[in-house]
């Protein structure tokens, strides 16, 4: 540790010959590094993701349009934030692009089982990256949090699919 001295001369305390930090990081900031560090060496299929400047519980994050999807070909950026007692609450993941879905609502905030009751510890920011990316393929219309855009899913997919698609286009590319 550095302490200042007089005369704008510094010394290094020799209490041990390693330098301490003098900040130390929390269970939930190192579980959240061992799985930054899992990301970064297996993502998830078109998606990536990593701290916003050194602030890592407040990431950003992106995901490519499913190809076959009415998102397709689109970027899609998320910000992701992690509670203080992350892995026991889960994260909080909203779209920063506007998108056309049912699990999304208009403030961007991502509905699904595993960011609410469907939590569990044992899950990874991967795990949830990958889960939101399927929504794109798979919406949960049974649990929407946009009822008007899951009723037109199950009724009208075809003109679902023309409103996404120009979400994409229009927010997203």
């Amino acid at each position: 540790m550095m302490i200042s001295g007089g005369g704008g001369k510094s010394s290094w305390s020799s209490s041990t010959s390693s330098w301490i930090p003098t900040t130390s990081v929390s269970a939930s900031g190192k579980r959240i590094q061992r799985e930054m560090v899992e990301l970064n060496n297996d993502p998830p299929p078109d998606c990536s993701a990593g701290p916003k400047g050194d602030n890592l519980y407040h990431w950003i994050a992106t995901i490519i349009g499913t190809p076959g999807t009415p998102y397709q070909g689109g970027i899609f950026f998320l910000d992701i934030k992690f509670p203080s007692d992350y892995p026991f609450k889960p994260p909080q993941v909203i779209f920063k692009t506007r998108i056309y879905h049912c699990n999304v609502d208009p403030d961007g905030l991502v509905s699904m089982g595993i960011l609410k009751d469907g939590w569990s510890p044992a899950l990874t920011i991967t795990k949830v990256l990958s889960e939101v990316r399927s929504i794109f393929t798979n919406p949960d219309h049974y649990n929407a949090v946009v009822p008007g855009i899951a009723h037109l899913y199950s009724g009208d997919r075809a003109k679902h699919d023309g409103i996404a698609a120009e979400w994409t286009v229009r927010f997203a590319k």
